[in-house]
């Protein structure tokens, strides 16, 4: 059967042209278009009409930029949700808050449909090289499905529980990166304010117990003022916004969090939300990135 794939943007493409290396007929759409010839080399049969991807396929995987996207292609609150859903497997793979995961949940079942959330760890780089964690939380027979379909995807699938278990999950981690690489733009800061070589800099960070593939590449795109997107601006204040809402939604005090979005926030004020997160360094410099830089 078909394997439908919704949203061919930066992640989507890769991950589309993964699933049909795996042998999977990948039918796929995305509304801007503008990934299609790559998704095409990648395997990928990209089609213009999103009603054709509905018409061939029982399994859909959204991977899409925010609730609005999911909704419009859904027709959610239209006349035709129950078509596009009834009887379909939905694999929502983008990231939202937990209450709008749950209330589609609640709408794709109550139309006959069948729903399971399945938010990645991760970014372009990962998504390329096929190195995702993928989380999904559903009923144990829908993940069950989902899991192998998704496997070739990432390094590993690991089922969550109910929804929105994996999306409260995805948060939980993203509030690690988000606050981890806002410290290390810091770091980079506080080094350059003390005249220590950058390079050894990274040598002595590298060579350490702290660190990590993430530190690597964004300390690597910081020093070289490389900031071509892998995760970009944009996308890391609206996932900043959503740990920061949840923790604000369970009566936490966090921080670090509150302090990384307000940064972030900064970064997409002064123009930078295209390029990578690394580019907070820039709001944490207070000052935009040389005209080389993306």
């Amino acid at each position: 059967m078909p394997l439908g794939f919704i949203g061919l943007g930066v992640m989507g493409t890769p991950m589309a042209g993964h699933l049909a290396r795996a042998g999977h007929v990948v039918p796929g759409w995305s509304r801007s278009g503008r990934n299609h010839e790559a998704a095409r080399i990648a395997g990928v049969q990209p089609v213009t009409q999103l009603q054709d991807v509905f018409s061939a396929c029982r399994t859909l995987v959204l991977m899409l930029a925010n609730d609005e996207a999911i909704d419009s292609v859904l027709g959610r609150n239209t006349a035709t949700f129950p078509a596009r859903v009834h009887g379909r497997l939905v694999i929502n793979m983008g990231t939202s808050s937990a209450a709008y995961s749950q209330a589609l949940d609640e709408q794709i079942r109550a139309a006959g449909g069948r729903y399971v959330e399945a938010p990645v760890s991760g970014s372009r780089v990962q998504a390329e090289s096929a190195q995702l964690v993928v989380m999904l939380a559903g009923e144990d027979a829908d993940v069950a499905e989902a899991s192998p379909l998704l496997a070739p995807l990432g390094r590993q699938c690991i089922a969550c529980g109910q929804v929105p278990a994996a999306l409260r999950m995805k948060l939980a981690v993203n509030l690690y990166l988000i606050t981890l690489v806002t410290a290390l733009g810091e770091a980079v800061h506080f080094a350059e304010h003390h005249g220590i070589a950058l390079a050894r800099f990274a040598e002595v960070l590298n060579a350490g117990p702290m660190a990590s593939e993430v530190s690597r590449i964004k300390l690597d795109k910081m020093i070289r003022g490389d900031f071509a997107v892998q995760a970009s601006i944009t996308d890391v204040l609206k996932n900043s916004g959503l740990v920061a809402g949840a923790a604000r939604e369970a009566g936490m005090h966090a921080p670090l969090i509150d302090a990384s979005d307000a940064l972030f926030a900064r970064a997409q004020q002064m123009g930078l939300g295209g390029l990578d997160m690394a580019a907070v360094l820039q709001a944490i410099r207070g000052r935009p990135p040389a005209t080389g830089g993306a």
